[in-house]
């Protein structure tokens, strides 16, 4: 199950990654860039504690789905085979609706972060004059771990609900983010003083 998660959380990360670099590469360098914060210019304790928080607040979001697939996958339909007539009905409507609404959701946010990202990956670029595949490379250390563990609630719950086990995501959801929080804590630290030394001396700037 846990080769699973991270097969899929790892797909997941590859293929924004991938989106970002073909936006980027559409996009017109545009707006201003400082230079001077994580992670192109080295910061501090604050920057980790700034960048850690902001990826929780996501890995959050992401674990909420898994708890929303519990309910809707599991514990919905529990409560249906109790039921008849329209409070049965209510019951099944509500258990479509609420993993429409996970699927929607989902996808909504996975555009919305390539698309800004794109955006910055080649405002960034132009900046320094270089290629925003240059620059993902410099970014790669950090960045595809750092989406994978972002991605581990999410590949648990493709991984659940292709398998119809519902009833596991609750404890997915709280696995995933024990095992998330580690890599977030070491990506937040490499962003800051590891990462603009490595893009500095790749990009020469």
């Amino acid at each position: 199950m846990l080769r699973a998660w991270l097969s899929g959380s790892l797909l997941a990360a590859c293929l924004l990654l991938a989106a970002i670099w073909v936006i980027a590469e559409a996009s017109s360098a545009h707006g201003v860039v400082s230079l001077r914060r994580p992670p192109f210019g080295v910061g501090g304790f604050a920057d980790v504690a700034r960048i850690f928080l902001s990826n929780l607040l996501v890995l959050g979001l992401h674990a909420l789905a898994c708890v929303a697939g519990f309910i809707a996958g599991d514990s919905l339909p529990i409560q249906a085979r109790h039921s008849s007539g329209l409070r049965r009905a209510a019951y099944l409507q509500g258990r479509r609706a609420a993993l429409a609404f996970v699927v929607a959701a989902t996808a909504f946010s996975l555009i919305l972060q390539s698309v800004r990202l794109g955006v910055v990956v080649a405002s960034v670029a132009g900046a320094l004059h270089s290629s925003p595949a240059m620059l993902l490379l410099g970014l790669l250390p950090h960045a595809l771990p750092e989406l994978s563990a972002l991605f581990l609630p999410l590949a648990a719950w493709v991984v659940a609900s292709r398998r119809r086990q519902w009833d596991e995501l609750l404890a997915a959801a709280l696995v995933t983010v024990a095992i998330a929080v580690p890599v977030l804590i070491v990506t937040a630290t490499w962003e800051v003083y590891v990462a603009p030394r490595v893009l500095s001396g790749l990009l020469g700037y």
